[in-house]
């Protein structure tokens, strides 16, 4: 199974120095070999990287999902937020549903679909 990287470009709310009118790329990444049910965010300019649960994304997509370090919630009909908290901070990062879509997609083509999974949303 392959990898899957892809860049998307956000806009990211954080104590961090960067201006929150201003696109940044983020890296979204899955490996299947290493962790087959979670997906990678990788922040610009804080050498984090959060991973979490891909079904996670997937719902968030539709509906608020989340508790704890990791939140995502569709943001009006074309975007979506997802929240990072850490001990440093709360860094919200704010992508258009498009991009994620497509990441997602990819994902489910590089391993098939456990049942606990469904790509149904992602067919729409």
């Amino acid at each position: 199974m392959s990898v899957v990287e892809q860049y998307a470009r956000a806009h990211i709310v954080s104590d961090v120095d960067i201006a929150e009118d201003e696109a940044v790329p983020v890296v979204l990444r899955y490996d299947p070999d290493t962790d087959p049910r979670s997906v990678r965010v990788g922040l610009p300019g804080t050498h984090d990287e959060w991973t979490f649960e891909r079904a996670l994304l997937e719902q968030g997509l539709r509906a608020p999902a989340g508790s704890g370090e990791v939140r995502v919630w569709p943001c009006g009909r074309v975007q979506a937020v997802v929240e990072f908290h850490s001990a440093q901070g709360v860094s919200v990062v704010q992508f258009e549903t498009k991009a994620l879509l497509r990441f997602l997609r990819r994902t489910y083509l590089a391993t098939p679909v456990t049942s606990r999974e469904s790509a149904t949303h992602l067919q729409q």
